[in-house]
């Protein structure tokens, strides 16, 4: 699908969620401006009390294929694209948003540098861990790019 259908189908989804979530973006290849989308990835933090309504949302919105703690998945039949929602907590938010921002070489190059210095880059979104089991960065998605001593990419330069 191309990206201003896709942003669309996505903004539409972030302003029906929004009231009841603390922090909420658009991820994925919509963010990276690619041309072309196939599916839409959303990262969330739910208010507490928002808990059981937006499950309740999500049905409205589309069928739920996939129904985690974690992540739901949702295929949006009028469009025929599956739809990713990430739960976050406020410790996990940066790191989640970039591994699920991506471009899947992107993580694979993040990963590989940590691994080569014996650090753990977590894509559930937990963060960058050092050798001795130490949160090392992840508070921002610069701060792990800082730490593995490589220059920032804005979303629409992570190929």
């Amino acid at each position: 699908m191309r990206l201003e259908q896709a942003r669309q189908i996505a903004n539409n989804i972030k302003k029906i969620l929004t009231p009841y979530c603390d922090r909420i973006e658009i991820a994925g290849s919509i963010r990276r401006g690619k041309p072309i989308v196939h599916d839409i990835d959303i990262v969330l933090i739910e208010k507490p009390e928002s808990a059981l309504i937006i499950p309740s949302l999500l049905a409205t919105i589309g069928a739920i294929t996939l129904n985690g703690s974690k992540i739901k998945r949702l295929h949006y039949g009028d469009a025929d694209i599956n739809i990713d929602i990430y739960t976050a907590t406020p410790a996990s938010w940066s790191t989640l948003l970039l591994i699920r921002t991506g471009s899947k070489e992107n993580n694979i190059r993040l990963a590989t540098i940590a691994k080569r210095k014996g650090w753990q880059l977590k894509a559930n979104g937990d963060g960058l861990f050092n050798n001795h089991g130490d949160r090392i960065a992840g508070d921002t998605e610069q701060s792990i790019y800082q730490v593995l001593d490589i220059s920032y990419q804005e979303p629409h330069d992570r190929h």
